[in-house]
């Protein structure tokens, strides 16, 4: 019996890049892409203020086809609601059953991804769901992932830790009270390296700027036979 058409929910992070393997080494989903909102405005991934091109090149390096769904900046739930019904109803047409998302925790937000893909006749997967956060976050270091800290919520985190490294000396210095995951909105990462990767993405950190409330490092894509450049720790 083929096994249902699922995408992943790719915000660029590590939590996403983590479901990702996880979902492929169950064995219960063909996994057909990646899925990704991206703020038209500023041409970046929302929330997380990556470059487009950056998230391009997870695609390739993943071998995955990358669908983009493009959303306003400032974006109403309703503005999101309609481009994402608009995205899933053109993948489920398309033979995709589930989503397949990197949440930990947050049981309004499980609700809501559920409700929403029901509407369509699609569900969601959370191969993640219920993971101890400082655990699963030792585990991706330790397990070769590498990542850069894109974006911190400066009311719970120091802006200085936009633009870290992903390691254990960052979770080392995070607050007790902040989630090692960044589950609560805390910080946003880009994965330059996940073990499935085909190789590692070369980036240069660059400058931090303050911009609608958050901490954006931005990260730039050293493309071509420039050798990679580790982000600043």
């Amino acid at each position: 019996m083929p096994k249902p058409k699922a995408l992943i929910a790719w915000s660029t992070g590590k939590d996403a890049a983590m479901a990702l393997q996880v979902a492929r080494e169950s064995g219960d989903l063909e996994i057909v892409g990646l899925l990704t909102t991206v703020t038209k405005t500023f041409d970046r991934v929302s929330m997380h203020g990556v470059r487009r091109g950056l998230l391009e090149a997870q695609a390739r390096a993943a071998k995955l086809p990358l669908t983009v769904v493009e959303i306003p900046s400032p974006c109403t739930n309703e503005d999101y609601a309609e481009r994402m019904g608009q995205a899933m109803h053109a993948a489920r047409d398309a033979g995709v059953e589930q989503v397949v998302f990197g949440d930990l925790f947050l049981e309004d937000i499980r609700r809501y991804r559920e409700a929403q893909l029901a509407t369509v006749g699609m569900s969601a997967a959370f191969p993640l769901w219920g993971r101890d956060t400082r655990a699963l976050a030792r585990e991706l270091i330790a397990s070769g992932y590498r990542a850069v800290v894109t974006c911190v919520d400066p009311k719970v985190l120091e802006p200085s830790f936009a633009g870290r490294s992903y390691d254990a000396a960052l979770l080392q210095d995070l607050p007790v009270d902040v989630d090692p995951c960044g589950e609560n909105g805390e910080l946003h990462s880009f994965v330059w390296y996940a073990p499935y990767f085909d190789a590692p993405i070369e980036i240069l950190v660059g400058e931090t700027v303050l911009r609608e409330g958050f901490a954006f490092a931005d990260v730039l894509h050293i493309s071509g036979a420039t050798r990679a450049t580790r982000p600043r720790r």
